[in-house]
């Protein structure tokens, strides 16, 4: 997959994410796992998140976006680069 299809990817999820996050009040500090631009699921650590990401997705694309009303940037995470 070429970096602009990763980016894509990411792009993707994070529009979606914004979509729903008016709905997520119930998962308010929660890690959303995002593939092809649906939540996959909520987990209580980023750690979870990226740990389940890894184990069910063989290809590594995925992203992770903290559930909340405030700009948060995880770092390296947020900007989701690809490495193999």
């Amino acid at each position: 997959m070429s970096k602009a299809s990763l980016q894509a990817e990411v792009d993707k999820n994070f529009e979606a994410f914004q979509k729903e996050l008016p709905k997520l009040s119930a998962h308010q500090g929660k890690y959303a796992l995002m593939r092809h631009g649906k939540i996959v699921n909520f987990y209580d650590t980023l750690a979870d998140a990226v740990s389940t990401g890894d184990a069910i997705y063989e290809d590594k694309i995925f992203s992770v976006q903290l559930v909340t009303n405030q700009p948060v940037d995880l770092g390296f995470l947020s900007h989701a680069v690809y490495s193999r």
